[in-house]
């Protein structure tokens, strides 16, 4: 085999590797951002027809109609000799493209070579534009042509994706307190509403299901807007210790977009849902959230140093309590604490004890639990995800700065 050959052939197998590899870990890493290709490919679907594609300019260059991209897509785009430009349709990915016009879906990275403005090729928009090359067709895509390839190591750390303390998958299913109670907090918010189903027949709606909106056209509802799907999960909910009313448990379960609009309505599709969705459930507008990087503390030594007052679990879901890593749960002290999101806190249970001196000595050791970080708050209370536990995590269990 000359040497050409053999470079394309390792580069055809590094791209297999690393593509299987990166899936195995973003399947086994609950840190993992949200992406497109996480899960399997769909049917290809046929290319944009003419009538969806603006005319070409004088100047050879094809318009690109404006649409909901998270990108800053370019404005107009030209394809070279041997290129061809295709919008992206509802439900491509870059893998199913590749595999529609490449005949190979692994070679997914020589469309993203050609098309650098989409920053992540996880996400793609119906709209966007893109160049492919089907000319080059997929380097190394047949069986026959890595056929006796010498096998080549490959650095695994190198393509491992670093643990995030936080991502879209933990937004989506983020509990937090309404302390003026939900309805309150829905009408402050200015939230819309859930009042309809394509499909009766569901009393659980998810991924994929149509839902009908109580806003459209006149409350400033555009077609591909995104909102966030919120429940009440829980009333008045109560200090452990003071019994003192905190107000309601709300929590974030799915995000949808909207297809299309109405005066006063429109129709939308749930592009990602962590619990079940239904008729009647809020929404408010959707932001893409920050990921942030993991980086753990390393002062772990026992007896945990609780500040005063210390920071006190007051909500966790499952029957109160945790199975530890990724869950979310609340505590008592907010923005007015002094509390910001991306603080690291370490968790602890006090065990107390009789000590030498009888039932008037009681001893007290605060036990390191695990670590956790803080990914939303308000004024007198705040959301945490754990991040290492040792156990299950209470209510009434102790964090501290």
């Amino acid at each position: 085999m000359d040497q050409p050959n053999r470079q394309r052939v390792m580069w055809a197998r590094l791209q297999r590797t690393a593509t299987a590899l990166a899936f195995c870990l973003a399947a086994g890493s609950a840190a993992n951002t949200l992406t497109a290709q996480d899960a399997p490919a769909p049917a290809p679907q046929a290319p944009a027809t003419s009538a969806q594609q603006a005319a070409p300019a004088a100047d050879g260059s094809t318009p690109v109609p404006a649409h909901s991209s998270k990108w800053d897509y370019p404005k107009s785009i030209t394809a070279k000799d041997g290129q061809q430009i295709y919008f992206v349709q509802k439900g491509d990915t870059l893998w199913d493209l590749a595999n529609k016009f490449l005949n190979n879906p692994y070679a997914w990275p020589q469309i993203w070579e050609l098309n650098q403005w989409i920053k992540d090729p996880h996400w793609i928009y119906p709209g966007d534009p893109l160049i492919i090359d089907a000319g080059r067709g997929a380097q190394g895509a047949t069986p026959e042509a890595v056929a006796g390839a010498e096998p080549i190591r490959l650095d695994v750390t190198a393509l491992r994706r670093p643990e995030l303390a936080y991502s879209i998958s933990d937004f989506v299913q983020q509990p937090f307190l309404a302390p003026q109670g939900a309805d309150a907090w829905y009408k402050a918010n200015g939230a819309f509403e859930i009042t309809g189903k394509k499909d009766d027949g569901k009393s659980i709606l998810g991924d994929g299901d149509t839902v009908y909106l109580n806003a459209g056209d006149a409350q400033g509802v555009r077609d591909g807007d995104r909102f966030v799907v919120i429940k009440t999960v829980q009333e008045e909910l109560k200090h452990p210790d003071t019994k003192k009313k905190m107000g309601d448990v709300l929590e974030q379960v799915a995000i949808l977009r909207v297809d299309h609009t109405t005066p006063n309505g429109a129709v939308a599709t749930i592009e990602r849902s962590m619990d079940s969705v239904s008729v009647g459930d809020h929404l408010t507008r959707f932001t893409e959230p920050s990921d942030i990087k993991l980086e753990l503390r390393k002062d772990t030594d026992e007896p945990v140093k609780l500040q005063d007052p210390a920071i006190e679990v007051v909500y966790t879901r499952d029957d109160h309590k945790l199975n530890g890593f990724s869950q979310q749960f609340l505590v008592d002290k907010g923005s007015n604490d002094g509390l910001k999101v991306g603080d690291i806190l370490l968790m602890s249970r006090t065990n107390n004890w009789q000590g030498n001196g009888g039932e008037k000595d009681t001893e007290h050791f605060a036990h390191y639990l695990g670590q956790a970080i803080v990914v939303h708050t308000d004024a007198g209370s705040a959301t945490c995800r754990v991040l290492r536990s040792q156990e299950e995590v209470y209510v009434g269990d102790r964090l501290t700065r």
